[in-house]
C-alpha cells in the first residue's frame, strides 16, 4: 500500500513540475504591426518583463497593415499601428467578431531625407513632394532638374516604406490625396534599415520614414523642412510635431487592444502599464508624448472598454488627437 501510494505521490510531482513551466508559457502577450510604433511598445514590453518575470511579451514588425491581418484573425491580443484602422479593416474584424478599443499611445512625424552629399535642396513644398511622388510620376519625373529646373540634372534614387506600412499609408494620403496613390518605381522596405542605407549610399537619394529613426541615424542623413499650409519653412522635432506647425506630415500612433484579450491579466497588465508609462517611454525613444489630457481620455476609453473606432474608417491628416477625442466626448 504504502509502495503504492510513493508511486503515485512521484507520479504527481512529475506532472506537476511539467505544469509550470506550461502555466508559464500561457502567459504571453502577443503583439504585431507598425515598425514605427515598435520602438515604443518593445520598450513597454522590457521594462513591464522585468516586473513580471513569468510574462513573455512578443512583438512583430509585419507594418501597420499586416498586423491588423493577424489582429483581424484574433492572432494578436494588440495591435501597433501608425494611422487609425481602415473600413475594410474594421470589416474583416467585425467578420471575426474581433472587438477593440483604439488607444493613442504618442505623436510621430514623418522625416523627409536626403543623402549628406546633396547640397542643392534646401526645403520641399507639398507640391514638389507630390510631383516626385504621385503615380503620375512613374517613368516621367526621374531627375531631380524635372521637379525643379534649378536642380541637377542627375537620376533620383526613391526609398520607402512599403505597401503595408502605415507610414506609406499616411505620406500618400497627406501629399497625394489618397493613401496608397504613390509610384511604384523606388525602392520599398518594411525594414527601416533598408531606407537608411539606401539614403545614405548614394548622392542623389531621397526618401522618408518616421521621425524617431531618423533621430537614431542623424550622422547618416539629412532631414530637409517642409513648407506648411500656413507657408512657414518648418524642421521636424519633439517641439514642432508637438505644436502641429510640422504640417501635414505629423500623425498620432496607436495600439489597438482586443476586447477578448484583456481577459487575460497578463494582457490586462500590459495594457494598463502601457498607458500608465506611454509619455515617459515614447520620449526616452525619441517620440512625442501626446498632451496629458490626450492620455487620460484614452484612459477613460480603456476603463470604459469603448470598442471602436474614432476616425471611421478614414485618414484624418492633420487633426489633433486630442481635439478628435473631445469631438467624441460631446457625441455622448
Amino acid at each position: 500500500m504504502k509502495k503504492g501510494i510513493s508511486v503515485l505521490l512521484l507520479a504527481l510531482m512529475v506532472m506537476a513540475a511539467f505544469a509550470v513551466p506550461a502555466m508559464a508559457a500561457d502567459k504571453t502577450v502577443k503583439i504585431d504591426g507598425s515598425s514605427t510604433v515598435y520602438p515604443i511598445t518593445e520598450a513597454v514590453a522590457e521594462e513591464f518583463q522585468k516586473m513580471n518575470k513569468d510574462v513573455k511579451v512578443t512583438v512583430g514588425i509585419s507594418g501597420t497593415g499586416g498586423g491588423f491581418k493577424k489582429f483581424c484573425r484574433a492572432e494578436t491580443d494588440i495591435s501597433d499601428a501608425s494611422r487609425p484602422i481602415l473600413k475594410k479593416e474594421i470589416d474583416v474584424c467585425k467578420e471575426n467578431n474581433v472587438e477593440y478599443i483604439e488607444l493613442p499611445v504618442a505623436y510621430d512625424g514623418l522625416a523627409v531625407l536626403v543623402n549628406p552629399k546633396n547640397t542643392w535642396v534646401k526645403s520641399f513644398t507639398v507640391a514638389d513632394l507630390k510631383k516626385m511622388w504621385e503615380p503620375a510620376a512613374q517613368g516621367k519625373v526621374m531627375t531631380w532638374k524635372d521637379v525643379r529646373p534649378e536642380w541637377p540634372d542627375a537620376k533620383m534614387k526613391l526609398f520607402g516604406p512599403g505597401a503595408d506600412s502605415g507610414t506609406f499609408d499616411y505620406f500618400t494620403e497627406a501629399i497625394n490625396g489618397k493613401s496608397k496613390a504613390s509610384r511604384g518605381d523606388f525602392t520599398a522596405s518594411e525594414d527601416d534599415n533598408v531606407l537608411v542605407q539606401g539614403i545614405a549610399g548614394d548622392k542623389n537619394a531621397m526618401g522618408y520614414f518616421g521621425l524617431a529613426y531618423y533621430e537614431e541615424n542623424k550622422g547618416k542623413l539629412k532631414v530637409v523642412p517642409v513648407i506648411n499650409p500656413m507657408g512657414k519653412e518648418i524642421t521636424p522635432s519633439l517641439q514642432t510635431v508637438m505644436d502641429g506647425t510640422y504640417a501635414p506630415l505629423s500623425r498620432p500612433l496607436f495600439i489597438y487592444v482586443s476586447k477578448k484579450g484583456l481577459e487575460k491579466p497578463e494582457v490586462k497588465a500590459f495594457v494598463e502599464y502601457y498607458l500608465k508609462n506611454a509619455a515617459k517611454l515614447s520620449k526616452d525613444v525619441k517620440y512625442v508624448p501626446l498632451p496629458a489630457n490626450a492620455y487620460k481620455l484614452a484612459t477613460e476609453r480603456y476603463t470604459k472598454r469603448k470598442t471602436g473606432s474614432m476616425f471611421g474608417g478614414e485618414e484624418k491628416v492633420g487633426m489633433k488627437i486630442e481635439d478628435l477625442m473631445k469631438l467624441e466626448e460631446k457625441k455622448k
